[in-house]
């Protein structure tokens, strides 16, 4: 059961990072980009490749992370001074252009067979005792981290709905932030706790789960900063009418083509630590259906919130696990069913969302970007 946990705290971690990626260049800047998964494949490749050829495995990470920025310069370049069509088309053949390149390429990603038996962090790490007690302190400032952001989104989101509501009083509010508050610490308390018991009795996915839940906390922080900045506040004014932010003398285009770079940027890094979790990875990996899931993540949070797109591959991969359970045990459908019933269940959810709350869980109707 701890390994288990482990294994689905890193993959919410990783594709957390994922969707931050995507909510800056959708939910703050408004760009449509159905081809995300070409980031993460950039970065995932680029870094397996070059510490496979002997270069630090740091270096590795750093170049890995460049290539999916300048990635994203060369498509936002050819694209983002046309309609916004354009961008959403290209994403989708630049994706599908990359997949197939590593399909094809045996020379260089060794095609369908894979790359194999590269360097992992802290793969050959042996801690011992005071070095344990290290790697839980470092979780238990991360959890408390976790436990202050929560915090202050809920203060957020009680402060917004007193603005809102005037002097009126909805009974509804409090105790839905009230519901909110113990859902949520409960989770962080179950990562912790895992965790702790996880890197007590270390191996390697105890590690690279801290590693991603660093990485995370470090990117959603400065994220957060960002976007609450005056950069953040062009980025969302460009969002809801360009033509404005042009007439108030900003650089439209310099603003959309740093958001897309710095998404694609934060993509590269979830798919190195994609790489880092698979141990193996192969063209397959990166097919268009994880933009499709990491889209649902955003929209599902709630696009324009940070907090929505962390919260979204939360309840993603918590839906994930427990359909793998449940559904083979009803038995009504083989293998390959459960998998279409899942993906069937996921697009129903997003169709009564966009009914019932189009906005998400956390975002705000009236930043709405989606039907203008």
């Amino acid at each position: 059961m701890v390994g288990y946990l482990v294994f689905l705290t890193i993959y919410v971690g990783l594709y957390a990072l994922f969707a931050l990626g995507l909510n800056l260049q959708w939910g703050y800047a408004g760009l449509i980009n159905f081809g995300h998964v070409a980031f993460m494949t950039v970065g995932a490749y680029t870094a397996v490749l070059l510490s496979s050829n002997g270069v630090p495995l740091i270096i590795a990470v750093i170049v890995g992370i460049a290539i999916a920025a300048l990635l994203g310069l060369l498509i936002g370049m050819s694209t983002l001074r046309l309609r916004e069509d354009y961008l959403a088309i290209v994403t989708i053949g630049v994706s599908e252009l990359l997949r197939l390149i590593a399909l094809n390429e045996d020379w260089l990603t060794k095609g369908s067979f894979g790359i194999q038996r590269y360097p992992l962090p802290l793969d050959r790490f042996d801690p011992n005792l005071f070095q344990k007690y290290i790697l839980i302190a470092i979780l238990t400032v991360l959890a408390i981290f976790a436990a202050w952001q929560l915090w202050k989104g809920l203060r957020s989101q009680w402060r917004e709905g007193q603005e809102i509501q005037g002097k009126s009083y909805q009974p509804t509010k409090p105790i839905s932030l009230i519901i909110w508050g113990i859902v949520g610490m409960g989770v962080i308390l179950t990562v912790y706790i895992n965790g702790c018991v996880a890197l007590l009795d270390y191996n390697y996915k105890a590690g690279l789960m801290l590693l991603v839940l660093l990485a995370l906390a470090i990117v959603y922080w400065g994220l957060e900063l960002l976007v609450q900045s005056p950069w953040g506040r062009v980025l969302k004014a460009i969002r809801e009418d360009e033509e404005i932010a042009k007439a108030l003398g900003k650089n439209v285009f310099w603003y959309k083509l740093q958001a897309l770079m710095l998404g694609g940027a934060i993509a590269g890094i979830a798919g190195i630590f994609y790489a880092w979790q698979l141990t193996t990875i192969y063209p397959s990996n990166f097919e268009t259906l994880v933009t499709f899931n990491v889209w649902t993540m955003v929209v599902l949070g709630g696009a324009g919130k940070n907090p929505g797109a962390i919260l979204g591959a939360i309840i993603f991969w918590a839906y994930d696990a427990l359909t793998r359970f449940y559904l083979p045990k009803l038995g009504w459908f083989d293998s390959s069913g459960q998998g279409a019933f899942r993906v069937m269940v996921i697009g129903l959810i997003l169709m009564l969302l966009m009914i019932w709350r189009p906005q998400g869980i956390l975002g705000k109707k009236e930043e709405l970007t989606l039907g203008r």
